[in-house]
């Protein structure tokens, strides 16, 4: 899969610390509960760590309980999603449409009408508060 933002492994390395690199870039998860984001109620907008690509507005962010932010839709075309074998289930995987990120994971038992939980590593996104 191809990407129109490509780095090598060294510029990743260069550029993200190296939490921030396992996550994104080889498929790593944060603990539950403990993401920077996963309380971040205000209004703003979540971005990719890596690239800067807007992913979610804050008004699609929920509380599902599972320990990572959760959210019921991203914003069109900002992700792209593959089938992930790991862990001995079948899963779907989340990446930045833009630099191939890995975010996460997104489920369809979500309680709002999408019925979507996308459920995103803190360390793979940032949160912008929007402007008063």
């Amino acid at each position: 899969m191809t990407f129109p933002l490509e780095r090598t492994s060294e510029e990743w390395r260069t550029l993200l610390d190296p939490e921030r690199y396992a996550v994104l870039r080889q498929a790593a998860t944060e603990p539950p509960f403990t993401g920077s984001l996963l309380h971040v109620d205000g209004d703003g907008e979540f971005t990719c760590g890596g690239c800067g690509q807007r992913l979610f507005r804050a008004q699609q962010k929920f509380d599902s309980g599972c320990g990572w932010p959760s959210f019921d839709a991203c914003e069109p075309g900002t992700i792209v999603e593959r089938p992930d074998h790991s862990l001995g289930r079948v899963r779907t995987e989340v990446l930045c449409a833009n630099c191939g990120g890995h975010l996460g994971h997104v489920f369809d038992d979500g309680p709002t009408a999408t019925g979507l939980r996308y459920c995103i590593n803190s360390l793979a996104i940032d949160f912008t508060e929007a402007n008063s």
